[in-house]
This record gives structure tokens, sequence and C-alpha cells, in this order.
């Protein structure tokens, strides 16, 4: 039986670890978790916040998920949203999903997330 998802991955090019560093943590505030060392090996970085654990995989023939992406349920999204927006990422708000305010970002590699808080 299915219980709960462990982590999402998402790709990134190689030599991108700096970048994807600035955004998940100084912008998003998450923070970084240590790979173990035989997968650090291949570069790219994970990154946890509360529950939500992220993984960017490095990928050789990397092309950014445009359409694919993780949800991500947050609190506070105004709030959640100017702190995206005064750190430089853009925030495009959508109001297409009955019963919650959510928006779209992407990370600095063109991956898409979205971050969303049901009404109350």
């Amino acid at each position: 039986m299915l219980t709960a998802v462990d982590h999402v991955q998402l790709a990134a090019p190689t030599g991108s670890e700096e970048e994807l560093r600035a955004y998940y943590a100084d912008v998003l505030g998450m923070t970084e978790i240590p790979k173990p060392p035989v997968l650090a090996a291949r570069g790219g970085c994970w990154f946890q916040a509360g529950g939500v654990v992220l993984h960017l995989g490095i990928e050789q023939d990397f092309h950014p998920a445009r359409k694919a992406h993780p949800g991500l349920r947050v609190t506070g999204i105004e709030a959640y949203a100017d702190r995206l927006a005064s750190r430089g990422a853009e925030v495009v708000w959508d109001e297409n999903l009955p019963g919650h305010r959510r928006f779209y970002s992407e990370d600095p590699v063109g991956n898409r997330l979205e971050f969303l808080e049901p009404l109350a």
C-alpha cells in the first residue's frame, strides 16, 4: 500500500548546483540536506522544508519540466508569493482550481513549480 510521497525529483543541467541552492534555499526558504556520498558524486542537490523533500538531479540531456510539476502546499500564500517576487522570481497567479489560491513559478533552470493553499 502506498502511504506517502517520499520525495519528488526534478532534473537540472550539469553545473547548475549553485543556482539551485540560491533558489531553493534563499528564495523558497528550504534547507539543503546532505546526499549520501555515493549519490553526491553524481552532482545535484536535495532540499527539505517540513515534510516536503525535493531532489534536483543532474541530467546530461536536460530539458526543463514545463508542464509536469510538483504541487507545493503553502500557508500564507500571499506573503509567500511576495517573498518569491521580492527575490526576483516570477509569480504567475492562476484562479482555475476551485477552493484554492495558487500560483506558478519556475526555478532558475526552467522547471515549473506550483504553490497552492486551500481557501478557508
